[in-house]
């Protein structure tokens, strides 16, 4: 199997695990991140397409953060959906801690060819305790805050209630 294809098995193994409902689908559409969306909260991938495997993290940490009774309004557009500038470093922070959980680098999540130039930067944020987005993944109810025994990027729920 290729890396590529052994990051996609490891995501996809983890996101059934937490619970967090996907499917391989063939997408007709361009999409914001290629190979994936969101349709009725359940994340899409079309495999031909996928070029980084950690892009599904990313997406995944969307629906994740969403709370369970509107997680089935989640669209590919986020944010017509009703998410903003707070549920997109929730996700950030999300994603950063499903890799940690799943072994996976950092830089799988977050690569050179998005977050707009700022992938080392937010590595480095979390790699050295920095708080970005973890505090609102603490006041959803989804980890301790960082530098508590057993705080983030450690998950006491994956999913937000």
């Amino acid at each position: 199997m290729s890396i590529r294809g052994d990051c996609l098995k490891l995501i996809t193994d983890f996101l059934t695990q937490i619970e967090i409902d996907w499917e391989y689908t063939e997408l007709n559409k361009d999409t914001f991140l290629a190979g994936t969306s969101i349709s009725k909260g359940r994340l899409q991938i079309d495999k031909s397409k996928l070029k980084l495997p950690g892009d599904l993290l990313h997406e995944a940490g969307h629906i994740a953060i969403e709370p369970a009774k509107t997680r089935s309004n989640l669209q590919e557009n986020v944010r017509e959906s009703g998410q903003g500038d707070g549920e997109e470093i929730a996700a950030i922070a999300w994603s950063y801690a499903a890799s940690v959980a799943i072994g996976l680098p950092p830089e799988v999540v977050f690569h050179e060819q998005g977050y707009r130039g700022a992938s080392q930067s937010i590595i480095r944020c979390f790699q050295e305790g920095g708080y970005y987005g973890q505090p609102l993944l603490s006041f959803y109810g989804m980890c301790k805050p960082l530098g508590e025994p057993d705080g983030f990027p450690k998950m006491e729920k994956w999913l937000r209630t």
